[in-house]
């Protein structure tokens, strides 16, 4: 059972739950005639959001009270699509920043004023799922909107998905992007080969390096007393962990970071898988 606290617009109300926690109902007309403390009828509830905190709650009713309710439930069937297809959750937020960008997309289009994506081919080859949510969410919104967005919008809809995945802010994904993208160079330079994009291991390298690219943006550090197994994977892969020294240098030279000798460890494992 919901009962409203504030009513947004005629399809968006705040309401509280069974438990006294506050969410926000869509439904066509939901809020429509409707005051405080009113029981909202089951059968007009078409969708149910649960954010983390006051402040994501505040954001997100002031988000849907300015945008077309349209824009509002494309955008939410194009995340929960994703949740479906990756298996996994994404953070609450998403249903801000996807929903805003979007909207925000739309009316730069009505204008004439699209931006071009500049990390595009690196978002293709690191986050190929994604990218490929990216497409279907253009397909959807010219279906149900009738809007055609430029390819380089199923780019950042991609980043918004990932960010959403590994829990962190936009800036960051950013940054975690042109870091694989610098770390990949640094890698095929040294080895002096092309790795298979198809293999598994290039697959679980990236995979490793998106949450390591997470924790160093994060400041949280993977630390580890197994000193016996770190020199051993060190003496018996040197080629792979001067390799690792040197992603390391680039770290502490650009973003002054210091990396633990358990990351180092991981890399130099990753490295080694990928060029046998």
């Amino acid at each position: 059972m919901f009962r409203i606290k504030k009513v947004v617009n005629n399809n968006i109300v705040c309401a509280l739950d069974d438990k006294n926690e506050e969410v926000i109902l869509r439904g066509l007309g939901i809020g429509f005639n409707k005051k405080s403390g009113e029981e909202v009828p089951q059968d007009s509830i078409e969708k149910v959001y649960r954010m983390d905190g006051t402040k994501s709650m505040n954001k997100l009713q002031e988000l849907l009270a300015e945008i077309p309710i349209e824009y509002v439930e494309v955008c939410t069937d194009i995340i929960d699509h994703a949740k479906e297809v990756l298996g996994r959750r994404l953070n609450n937020n998403i249903y801000i920043t996807l929903t805003d960008h979007v909207s925000f997309a739309i009316a730069r289009k009505k204008e004439n004023l699209e931006y071009k994506n500049a990390m595009l081919s690196e978002i293709k080859c690191f986050y190929p799922q994604e990218y490929e949510l990216g497409i279907e969410a253009l397909s959807i919104v010219k279906e149900r909107l009738g809007i055609t967005l430029s390819i380089d919008e199923a780019g950042f809809i991609a980043l918004h998905i990932v960010n959403a995945q590994l829990d962190t802010d936009m800036n960051s994904m950013v940054q975690i992007t042109e870091l694989i993208h610098k770390v990949l160079e640094i890698v095929t330079d040294y080895y002096g080969m092309e790795f298979d994009e198809d293999s598994l291991h290039y697959s679980r390298f990236i995979t490793h390096l998106k949450f390591f690219g997470q924790r160093l943006f994060k400041n949280k550090e993977t630390t580890s007393d197994d000193k016996v197994f770190q020199e051993m994977i060190k003496h018996q892969y040197p080629k792979d962990y001067q390799c690792a020294e040197l992603i390391r240098q680039y770290i502490k030279d650009t973003y002054k970071r210091k990396i633990t000798e358990e990351e180092m460890i991981f890399l130099t494992v990753h490295l080694r898988r990928i060029s046998m």
